[in-house]
């Protein structure tokens, strides 16, 4: 039996239905009984409802260990999907417990249980930077303590050590570092809040621009990833390098709306993040642009996904194609 951490994100559902489709048994974790209707919104959106039942859904959480002692029992392989995603810096201790000692825990039940292999969805966040001399980032780019970091990648990061502290403790393991995940369903979070976002009429682009990838490829390639003999190693999944402008054009084309039209350029964008500091910090209200998430909008960085396609043979969805797919899902 698989278990699943993190089967109530974007990632997770989609990895449950993936999971169930290749005829696999699968437990996962939930938190609270709501959150479950997400998951079965993402089975409804492909007219897969009947493959909900077949889940196993056990109440608990990767920070509280008593509750987790429930969730192994009969558990030979883990997908750890959950985590919690902010860049809000009043989330920093939240952060770091949740991604990392939780990512602990899931680690030394795994050690403690003799699970055959770990899968750990992490994020390009942790892949380290760039030198001058170096053109993009891959799995060997080294990262340097003494740039600086959002809290959200240093926590990634510390769970990733936590990973490897259990492949040094005799635990096979696989991470996959996905960049920006883009697909159906969650709207209010995540990726998800540019196709509200745009479908609302945002107005403002910027130039900047990272990796970005279809969830099902990355469901697809972790699978075939634990399935393989390949294990304590990363990989980089991204289906293509672009610029932030071209992925909100072709989400507005996609959603029949007007496209951004006004440039947000750097000045612009530091002087915003500095506005909403001062307005969360006034109205005690949660942070909708951070320095972090500013700076990230007009940064250029280019990743390299030929690791993963020179190991499984692999291709990636074209990702304006699978925006057009899923834009009015």
């Amino acid at each position: 039996m698989i278990l699943v951490t993190g089967g109530t994100g974007l990632v997770g559902a989609h990895l449950l239905l993936h999971l169930i489709e290749n005829g696999e048994t699968v437990r996962a974790i939930y938190r609270n009984p709501e959150s479950i209707q997400k998951t079965k919104s993402v089975f409804d959106l492909y007219s897969k409802t009947a493959l909900f039942d077949c889940i196993q859904w056990v109440q608990a959480d990767i920070i509280d260990v008593p509750s987790l002692e429930q969730a192994f029992p009969g558990i030979n392989q883990v997908y750890h999907c959950a985590a919690l995603i902010s860049f809000d810096p009043k989330d920093e201790d939240l952060l770091r417990k949740t991604n990392i000692e939780g990512t602990a825990n899931i680690v030394n039940f795994c050690i403690d249980k003799a699970i055959n292999k770990l899968c750990f969805v992490s994020s390009i966040a942790t892949l380290g930077d760039l030198l001058p001399h170096e053109k993009f980032i891959t799995e060997e780019t080294e990262w340097n303590p003494e740039k600086s970091h959002n809290d959200y990648a240093i926590s990634k990061y510390g769970a990733e050590m936590e990973i490897w502290r259990g492949q040094q403790e005799g635990l096979d393991v696989i991470i996959v570092n996905p960049g920006v995940i883009l697909g159906p369903g969650f709207r209010e979070q995540g990726s998800g809040e540019l196709f509200t976002k745009v479908k609302n009429g945002l107005k403002f682009y910027t130039l900047g621009s990272t990796g970005f990838v279809a969830v099902t490829d990355v469901v697809r390639i972790a699978y075939q990833l634990m399935q393989s003999e390949i294990k304590n190693e990363r990989f980089t999944l991204i289906a293509e390098n672009s610029v932030f402008r071209d992925i909100l054009n072709s989400m507005a084309d996609s959603l029949s709306v007007k496209r951004p039209e006004i440039h947000a350029k750097p000045f612009f964008m530091e002087m915003l993040w500095r506005l909403d500091w001062f307005v969360s910090n006034a109205f005690q209200q949660k942070r909708k642009l951070t320095q972090t998430t500013a700076k990230a909008s007009y940064s250029t960085t280019i990743y390299s996904n030929q690791k993963i396609k020179d190991i499984l043979k692999t291709d990636f969805i074209n990702i304006n194609q699978y925006i057009k797919e899923i834009s009015n899902l």
